[in-house]
């Protein structure tokens, strides 16, 4: 049973059914999905989603699917991680990661937003299945799609990264990249959408799409004990997840899984492609586009669709945003690694080194509970951190060898004095 009454403007309100739209007639503002929350109150309870599946559709009366759902059955429901290690050396008692680099089956948060429009997809009768993506996106799709028999082409600018190209291609879809930046792909897209009649899961099934990444945070207030966190920092690209947390956190209060609290939410920017901090930081709503440089290449839009919701967001709830460098996103992805064994992509750096600069700033503080959001793996995104790390000792196979390089690393004296 779905609980969806429809689709709604959310600038001017102008309602619509329930339909691939994405964009009002009226004022051109986007479309979002409306629910019977008074419904979905008498329907749902902690009891009730605690006994399901661990995926995302454990939440099934708050996402827009009329059927028993049959894709992403393994989706979702990604650890959330209590950082002692990372905490102390940042000076955060209560520090939680919200693990998406092992979400399924293409290790990214994306997997739950493709889980829900593939979903949709189906239902509305559709048998190709598209997309404009910097990488994550692109392999998710290709994944789902392949599970659920439906026709698939993937259009990427030409230098992302190489393991996105193959782990798209790998599942059967036709792979198109483009010469130029994200920007240009979704602009050939809407065109190709207009033409073919396929279903984008990001342009004429977005409202549709978008929901999918309420899940994320409603994991986050189900791992906490149903409460919400005192701060969450999220990665910015187009604007999908960071106004998706808040709605999420809205709802789960709405229909009385979350009694009460406020969460602050922070959007986490690269510095080569960061429109809405510089909007932010300006204090003003209108985001400039920029053109994207940076090695956080799945967050690297410069024009990003949701981006005034990211704004709108983030002030409401009180919280901020930053840029990181390159080489901060950098130091960031060895510094989870080495303290908590968790190896996020460039996005998954910029939201912790963003989360550094704001506990400096003194707007996370030592005794709040914080999450911060890792939303794609590094083993997708080898060449970012290739170069920075230390290469390999290479010795001949002798004892002799290794005890020489064992002294000179400094670790046979240390163990030899603790004997």
């Amino acid at each position: 049973m779905s609980f969806v009454t429809g689709l709604k403007c959310k600038e001017c309100g102008q309602e619509y059914p329930i339909a691939p739209l994405h964009v009002c007639e009226t004022c051109f503002g986007p479309l979002e999905v409306s629910y019977n929350y008074a419904k979905i109150r008498a329907a749902v309870s902690r009891a009730k989603i605690e006994a399901r599946m661990h995926n995302l559709w454990r939440y099934r009366e708050l996402l827009p699917v009329e059927s028993e759902p049959e894709i992403g059955p393994n989706s979702g429901f990604t650890p959330l991680v209590h950082c002692r290690r990372l905490g102390a050396e940042l000076g955060l008692k209560q520090l939680y990661i919200k693990d998406d680099t092992v979400n399924h089956p293409t290790l990214s948060y994306k997997d739950r937003v493709v889980s829900v429009a593939i979903s949709k997809a189906r239902e509305f009768g559709f048998t190709t299945v598209s997309c404009a993506s910097t990488g994550n996106l692109a392999t998710a799709v290709a994944a789902h799609a392949a599970r659920a028999g439906l026709k698939c082409y993937i259009f990427m600018p030409e230098n992302v990264e190489a393991g996105k190209i193959v782990g798209s291609t790998i599942y059967g879809a036709q792979v198109i990249t483009i010469r130029g930046n994200y920007d240009d792909v979704n602009r050939l897209c809407s065109e190709i959408a207009d033409k073919y009649g396929w279903a984008f899961v990001n342009i004429n099934l977005r409202p549709y799409y978008t929901e999918g990444a309420k899940t994320f945070g409603f994991e986050v207030a189900e791992q906490l004990g149903w409460r919400l966190p005192d701060n969450i920092v999220v990665p910015t690209a187009g604007g999908t997840i960071l106004p998706k947390v808040a709605k999420a956190f809205k709802e789960f209060k709405e229909v009385g899984l979350v009694k009460e609290g406020e969460a602050k939410i922070f959007s986490a920017q690269a510095a080569g492609s960061a429109p809405v901090i510089h909007a932010l930081h300006k204090g003003v709503d209108l985001i400039t586009p920029v053109k994207p440089d940076t090695i956080a290449k799945s967050i690297a839009i410069g024009n990003p669709a949701d981006g005034y919701y990211v704004l709108k967001v983030v002030r409401e709830s009180g919280g901020w945003g930053e840029a990181a460098s390159d080489p901060e996103i950098i130091d960031a992805i060895k510094l989870l690694a080495r303290t908590e064994g968790i190896f996020a992509e460039p996005a998954g750096g910029t939201t912790l080194a963003v989360a550094i600069k704001l506990i400096a700033q003194r707007r996370i503080k030592p005794d709040e509970l914080t999450v911060i959001s890792i939303t794609g793996n590094g083993y997708k995104t080898l060449e970012a951190v290739a170069g920075s790390i230390e290469k390999p000792f290479v010795i001949e196979a002798r004892l002799q060898e290794f005890d020489a390089l064992y002294e000179r690393l400094g670790d046979g004296k240390r163990a030899t004095s603790a004997a």
